[in-house]
């Protein structure tokens, strides 16, 4: 099976889901989404599929979401284009799979697509 997880080593749950995977017997693509951040297109696809909007995916409580005034009434665009800006912004970890795309909070969400 092939799996994607959008990771950042810093994160305590992203570190989980990543051990949750390899607990399981999946070795993912990692993506270090801070350092190769997705497109808008991309993004817009991922949250999309998940049946989010733009604004569900944003870390909303991020100093950098306040300064650029990101809220409920900030446009899927504006937000789509501040987190590929600030990668920060993206909530993670995203994982992927042909089954579907969750955001493993928590982890043991990505049962769901497996």
């Amino acid at each position: 099976m092939d799996v994607t997880i959008f990771h950042n080593p810093r994160c305590s749950k992203s570190r989980a889901a990543l051990d949750y995977l390899k607990d399981h017997d999946i070795t993912p693509l990692v993506v270090s989404y801070l350092t190769d951040t997705p497109d808008v297109a991309t993004l817009a696809d991922l949250f999309q599929r998940m049946g989010i909007t733009p604004f569900q995916a944003l870390r909303s409580n991020e100093t950098k979401a306040k300064e650029l005034n990101l809220d409920e009434t900030s446009s899927d665009s504006e937000i789509l284009h501040a987190m590929v800006a600030h990668p920060q912004l993206i909530e993670r970890p995203i994982v992927v799979t042909a089954r579907g795309v969750v955001i493993a909070r928590p982890t043991e969400k990505i049962e769901e697509i497996l």
